[in-house]
């Protein structure tokens, strides 16, 4: 994919993601599909690192997930270990794809002195074809840990994507500052019902893994579960969130501690900011795309119209073609299965009244939302006048670069 045009959304330098206290990584050229990159990532944490994490609901999922959702619960009194590889997905690979998951796990137990059954696994890539683990494993004797290298963990673990994706926090717990370094991958196949592709978190704060992971369920809604590519949720999606405990404040055992204020801030602002560039890297991108939905009977239901405008093929090919096309909105309002009146709805785009009370607006005219529709960045917002719910949810339009990058994926 090294071709591939960069999206326009890409950010000029990738951040300064620091060293983390208990955590060392190292990438590898494996070699599973790519030729001259880095396909291998393998992150270490100090014993007694936590691990929280929110996996696909895709019904068809890798042997990757099977493997990492079991992992989630095992303690362990060494190192915990995460490997992601890209290349392949592992996915709909049979018994050679769960051998493969095994292999892998005992391969870097090994080497890296790790309990196997507690490693976490993912697999991104080409769908039916089943990973050679034998390419991880012998690696992983040749692979020094360091306690830098994000971005090149971050370049490991892509895959169509057209540049590395990074953020980074620091938040006071207790009077101690920590810091949340993360990374994603993600440009297709994005419609996640948890997270979105692969996206790995860690934080040198003291939680427990409790706390962790009630955490990362509150904030994976608005962040990760609030944008879209393509309609299609993969199979191979996972988030996790480690924490070293290596900072100098007291444990945190319960969600609710006033003290976790910040540390919530903080990591919110790190999975929001991963979440919105995966979309700035969807597939084919031309427009980033801002759905606001209000007045809608309750937040869920606005969520769901809002991705139903957001995952409309006629919407998102009428904003690539930058026609304010609001009758397509409507549209995709109407069949998103919730509470809708005609002759409640209003709809704009940025600034221009388009439609309400079930006709064009009278103050509309053509000219303005053709000039608005020029821009790089769209917003759209709904009202419903039906209650109190909203949501915001983020998408990108459908140009013809999608089709050509998704036509020969695996050629």
């Amino acid at each position: 994919m090294s071709d591939m045009k960069i999206s326009p959304f890409a950010p000029e330098y990738f951040p300064t993601l620091p060293p983390l206290a208990g955590f060392t990584m190292a990438t590898a050229e494996a070699g599973v599909k790519y030729k001259g990159r880095t396909d291998l990532w393998v992150l270490q944490g100090q014993p007694g690192t936590q691990v929280a994490g929110v996996f696909t609901q895709n019904m068809c999922p890798g042997a990757p997930i099977d493997w990492s959702r079991k992992a989630l619960r095992i303690a362990t009194d060494g190192p915990r270990l995460v490997i992601v590889n890209s290349g392949t997905a592992n996915v709909f690979a049979g018994q050679a794809g769960r051998d493969a998951v095994l292999e892998t796990a005992e391969g870097a137990a090994t080497v890296f002195e790790a309990e196997a059954t507690s490693i976490q696994l993912a697999s991104t890539g080409v769908i039916g074809v089943a990973l050679d683990a034998s390419k991880l494993v012998d690696q992983f004797s040749k692979m020094t840990l360091h306690a830098d290298g994000w971005e090149a963990a971050a370049r490991a673990i892509m895959t169509t994507d057209t540049h590395p994706k990074g953020a980074s926090a620091t938040a006071k717990i207790g009077g101690t500052t920590v810091t949340l370094n993360g990374i994603a991958k993600g440009s297709g196949m994005i419609a996640p019902d948890m997270a979105t592709m692969l996206a790995y978190v860690a934080t040198d704060a003291n939680l427990s893994q409790a706390v962790l992971q009630d955490l990362l369920n509150a904030q994976v809604g608005p962040t990760f579960n609030s944008i879209t590519v393509d309609s299609d949720t993969s199979t191979s999606d996972t988030l996790l969130l480690l924490a070293s405990g290596a900072a100098a404040h007291q444990n945190i055992s319960h969600a609710d501690d006033p003290a976790l204020a910040d540390f919530r801030r903080a990591l919110h602002d790190v999975l929001f900011d991963l979440s919105q560039q995966i979309v700035k890297d969807g597939e084919g991108i031309s427009k980033f795309v801002t759905i606001k939905v209000s007045g809608a009977i309750s937040d869920a239901s606005a969520h769901r119209i809002g991705m139903s405008v957001a995952n409309s093929p006629l919407v998102k090919t009428a904003i690539a073609g930058e026609d304010a096309n609001w009758g397509r909105i409507v549209m995709a309002v109407g069949k998103a299965g919730e509470p809708a009146e005609r002759d409640k709805l209003s709809i704009w785009i940025g600034p221009h009244v388009l439609a309400e009370g079930g006709q064009p607006a009278a103050s509309y005219k053509e000219t303005d939302g053709a000039a608005y529709m020029k821009q790089d960045e769209i917003v759209i917002r709904l009202d419903l006048g039906l209650g109190e719910g909203g949501a915001v949810v983020y998408t990108c339009d459908l140009t013809h670069s999608y089709i050509d990058i998704n036509a020969d994926y695996r050629s």
